[in-house]
C-alpha cells in the first residue's frame, strides 16, 4: 500500500472542496489497495477561510501560498483547483519540482502551453491527470465498450451539448469565469472541455471543425458577496460594470480522425437550463443516446434486432459493473458528479501507487486544449481550422 501525500490548492473554492472530500472518502469505496492519500497541505488566497479549511483537512498545513505547497518535500501530488489562467504556471511550476500533478480543467489557456506540460511530464516520467470527471460516469464505460465492440458499427455522426444558464439573465453579476485575462477561453474551456472530454473518450481524435462563438450580454455588475450563478433584481447606484471579454457560448461542426462528423452546441446563457448534457453517436449498425437527467442509464439502438422489434432500449448501469459496484448494490440508484469525482481521484492515487497513467492524462489534455484553441481561431477567422 502506497500514502500518496497531496497539497490542494484553491482548496476554499467549491472544486477544491470537491477534491479535498475525495481523497478522504475514496478507500472507503475502493478500499487500500491502489493505494491511498493524506491531504498534508491546503492553499486558500483567503486568510478567512483558514479555519473552515483547517476543519475539512484536520492536520494539514494552511498555506496561502501555492509556490510552498509546490516546493514542499512532504507533497507528492499537486492538485490544481485554481482559476484557468493560473493552471499552466502552477503545473509546469509543480513538474519541475518532479510532482506528480492531477489539474483541473482546462489543462492550459493555449495548446502550445499544453505541449510544454505534456512532454515536460514525458520527459520526467511524472504521473500526470486532467480533471475530466464526467466521462468517468461508469455509464459511458458502457458506451466506451458497446463502440469498441463495434456494436453500433462504424461511427458516422457524433451530436452533443451543453448548457447552463448562469448568464441567462442580463443582471446575473460578473465574475472571473467572464474576464479574458483569467479565463481566456470563456465557456470553450470552462464548458465546452466536458463535451470535447467525451468525444476524445468515446469517438476519438477531432481533425478539423469550423466554430462560431458569441457574447450575449457584453456588460454585467461587478457586485461583491455574490458567488456563481447568483442573480440581483435591482443594481444599486454607482455600480461598476465589466466588460465580458470572453464567449457565452459556441456552435461547431467538426470532423474525426476516424472520418465522424460532430455537431456540437453549448453555452451559459441558456435561460432555465440549469444543467443539460446529452450526446447521440450513431452508427451503421446502431446508437446511442445519453441525457445527464438519466444519469446511469445509456440508450442502444440496433439494426440487428429483428424488424418490427427495433427500437431504443433502456439500460441502466448497475452492479454488474465493477466501478458502479463499490457505490451500489443495485441499479438505478443513481452516481451523482461528486461520485465521478471519487472516481477519479482514486484512478489519480493507482496511477501514481502503481507508476501506470490512466486518461486522461496531459498528452490527452492537450489534443482537447487544440480543440479548444480552433474553436477560438476559428470563430475570429471565420473559417475552417485543421488540428495536427
Amino acid at each position: 500500500m502506497k500514502e500518496v501525500r497531496v497539497a490542494v490548492l484553491g482548496a476554499a473554492g467549491w472544486m477544491g472542496r470537491v477534491h479535498t472530500m475525495a481523497y478522504q472518502t475514496f478507500p472507503h469505496f475502493f478500499g487500500e489497495s491502489g493505494g491511498t492519500a493524506r491531504v498534508t497541505a491546503l492553499v486558500g488566497n483567503d486568510p478567512n477561510t483558514m479555519d473552515d479549511l483547517a476543519f475539512r483537512a484536520p492536520g494539514a498545513k494552511l498555506l496561502t501560498d501555492w509556490k510552498v505547497a509546490v516546493n514542499d518535500p512532504e507533497v507528492d501530488l499537486v492538485d490544481i483547483c485554481l482559476p484557468d489562467s493560473l493552471h499552466y504556471e502552477v503545473a509546469k511550476a509543480a513538474l519541475l519540482a518532479g510532482k506528480h500533478v492531477f489539474c483541473e480543467k482546462p489543462l492550459a489557456d493555449t495548446a502550445e502551453q499544453a505541449r510544454e506540460l505534456a512532454d515536460i511530464a514525458k520527459e520526467k516520467g511524472i504521473i500526470t491527470r486532467v480533471g475530466h470527471a464526467f466521462p468517468r460516469n461508469p455509464v459511458h464505460d458502457l458506451a466506451k465498450e458497446i463502440i469498441d465492440a463495434g456494436e453500433i458499427g462504424e461511427i458516422k455522426l457524433f451530436k452533443a451539448c451543453q448548457h447552463i444558464d448562469i448568464y441567462g439573465d442580463p443582471l446575473a453579476p460578473y465574475m472571473w469565469r467572464a474576464d479574458g485575462d483569467l479565463a481566456p477561453t470563456g465557456i470553450i474551456g470552462d464548458t465546452g472541455s466536458h463535451v470535447f472530454s467525451l468525444m476524445d473518450f468515446l469517438v476519438g481524435r477531432v481533425s478539423s471543425l469550423i466554430a462560431d462563438s458569441y457574447v450575449v450580454t457584453d456588460k454585467r455588475p461587478k457586485l461583491d458577496g455574490l458567488g456563481y450563478g447568483d442573480g440581483v433584481s435591482e443594481i444599486p447606484d454607482g455600480t461598476e460594470w465589466g466588460n465580458i471579454t470572453n464567449p457565452d457560448g459556441t456552435n461547431i461542426m467538426c470532423t474525426f480522425e476516424g472520418g465522424a462528423k460532430g455537431l456540437i452546441d453549448f453555452s451559459r446563457v441558456a435561460t432555465g437550463r440549469k444543467f443539460i448534457q446529452t450526446y447521440e453517436v450513431y452508427g451503421t449498425k446502431g446508437s446511442l443516446v445519453y441525457d445527464y437527467d438519466e444519469v446511469n442509464r445509456i440508450r442502444f439502438y440496433s439494426n440487428d434486432d429483428k424488424a418490427g422489434r427495433r427500437g431504443f432500449r433502456e439500460i441502466d448501469v448497475g452492479p454488474e459493473h465493477e466501478t458502479f459496484a463499490k457505490f451500489l448494490p443495485l441499479p438505478n440508484f443513481a452516481l451523482g458528479y461528486n461520485e465521478s469525482k471519487i472516481i477519479e481521484v482514486a484512478e489519480v492515487i493507482k496511477s501514481i501507487a502503481t507508476n501506470q497513467p490512466m486518461w486522461p492524462t496531459f498528452e490527452n489534455g492537450h489534443h482537447i486544449c487544440q480543440i479548444v484553441d480552433a474553436c477560438m481561431t476559428s470563430s475570429e477567422q471565420k473559417r475552417w481550422v485543421d488540428i495536427l
